[in-house]
């Protein structure tokens, strides 16, 4: 497939049956190539998919979702794109395929990109201090942009205190500001050297490359991100109340918590909701194709100039004292062993993407349900990384040296034993 551009990148209609797309187009005179690994044709092996298929169906009865979608593209074995469930517990609508929905922290990988863009094109530096974009918070004189992308900046996360607001008040319309406000008013973090978890600095972030722009955060997400990798299905939503978009939508749920349990035979709709919730930390809306397709091109760095200098990913940290030391964060992204990605929630949607850059190997999924955050779509695409970075070469393939620091095993139990408590409704 071949995109052109003047002054911004114009993407044409791009496939939807698999990740492999070739991209040039032009931006200033200047010129932009993409070709992705090659990938082999067909489907996995069945004795792969059915593994697979029985870790999605365990994800989803342990997480209180009635459904998920999946996409799993291994270049030298074959693909898996399916959608398992239903809009609801009544089993009346499956999913499918081509559903949208909100793709939660993706996002931030997205604003990094924006952030890097601005920076080769000379309209921001990274080292340049947030106060210089964003006023009203002159305590982060020492914070610069690399910062919120990295998550270095020792701001806390508003998360916990507007949860409940978010789920009871969806259509609220959020200044990035206020929302992230609520997250400076928490004790600060180390600041340069550690890594905290912050919803608040990329709001920020985006908030900054507004300012320095001119440019509104999805004007800058579809011209640096969208539109140059072909993702015709992937947008910054306005910030009026909606569905994900106006095509097939995943519905997405949340439990309430009652005693002893949840109550998950009554979850209630969010799907309609203020992209303003998440903003540039986790408002983007994507379809599972657009999803695996970009973070197949993200881990591979693939929209930068000079993806070496400086190396976006190339000085990870720990991300907690208690994490295994192949489970980092820089750069917008979580590095799990070879693989780069994010994972997160928002109302109705718990979503997790990974690629390998050395092979394209990539994974791609979402849960109709965020009762639980992100750990079911977290691990559930770690074990299904883990079954099918196993799969055999296809004929006239060979499969690469490629491992991966945990089992399939682990991830499996890790699910089940996260699993909801979902307590019966009261006999009348």
């Amino acid at each position: 497939m071949q995109l052109l551009s003047s002054r911004r990148w114009r993407a044409a209609a791009a496939t939807a049956a698999v990740l492999a797309l070739v991209l040039t187009g032009c931006s200033e005179g200047e010129s932009f190539t993409y070709t992705p690994p090659a990938q082999a044709e067909g489907s996995l092996p069945d004795d792969t998919v059915a593994a697979m298929q029985e870790a999605v169906d365990n994800a989803v009865a342990a997480s209180g979702a009635s459904g998920a979608i999946v996409g799993v593209w291994v270049p030298w074995s074959g693909t898996w794109v399916t959608a398992s469930g239903s809009q609801d517990r009544a089993g009346e609508e499956a999913l499918d395929t081509e559903m949208s929905f909100r793709i939660a922290d993706v996002t931030r990988l997205m604003t990094c990109d924006v952030l890097y863009a601005l920076v080769d094109e000379g309209t921001v530096e990274l080292d340049a201090k947030v106060p210089k974009y964003v006023s009203g918070v002159a305590d982060m004189q020492d914070i610069t942009l690399l910062d919120l992308c990295n998550g270095t900046s020792g701001a806390g996360s508003s998360e916990a205190t507007v949860k409940n607001a978010w789920l009871t008040t969806p259509g609220r319309v959020w200044a990035p500001l206020e929302l992230a406000g609520f997250g400076l008013g928490h004790a600060r973090g180390a600041a340069h050297t550690t890594y905290q978890d912050s919803d608040s600095g990329y709001l920020l972030l985006g908030l900054a490359l507004e300012r320095a722009s001119g440019m509104t955060a999805a004007e800058l997400i579809a011209e640096y991100v969208t539109e140059p990798l072909g993702l015709p299905n992937t947008s910054l939503p306005g910030v009026t109340a909606a569905p994900p978009s106006t095509g097939p939508v995943m519905n997405g749920h949340y439990i309430s918590a009652i005693e002893g349990g949840y109550s998950c035979e009554a979850p209630i709709d969010i799907t309609t909701l203020s992209s303003s919730a998440g903003f540039t930390d986790s408002g983007v809306v994507s379809t599972i194709t657009d999803l695996g397709r970009y973070a197949q091109a993200e881990a591979a760095q693939v929209l930068r100039k000079d993806k070496d200098k400086p190396n976006r990913f190339g000085a990870p940290l720990p991300v907690s004292e208690t994490d295994p030391s192949w489970y980092q964060a820089t750069g917008g992204a979580y590095l799990v062993g070879s693989l780069v990605g994010q994972h997160g929630w928002t109302p109705g949607y718990a979503t997790s993407a990974y690629s390998d850059p050395a092979t394209g190997f990539t994974v791609a999924v979402v849960l109709n349900d965020s009762t639980a955050g992100s750990v079911f779509a977290q691990y559930l695409s770690w074990e299904l990384a883990a079954i099918a970075s196993k799969a055999p070469a296809a004929s006239g393939q060979t499969a690469p040296e490629f491992g991966l620091p945990f089992t399939a095993e682990q991830y499996h139990q890790a699910i089940t034993d996260a699993a909801l408590v979902c307590v019966p409704p009261p006999v009348e």
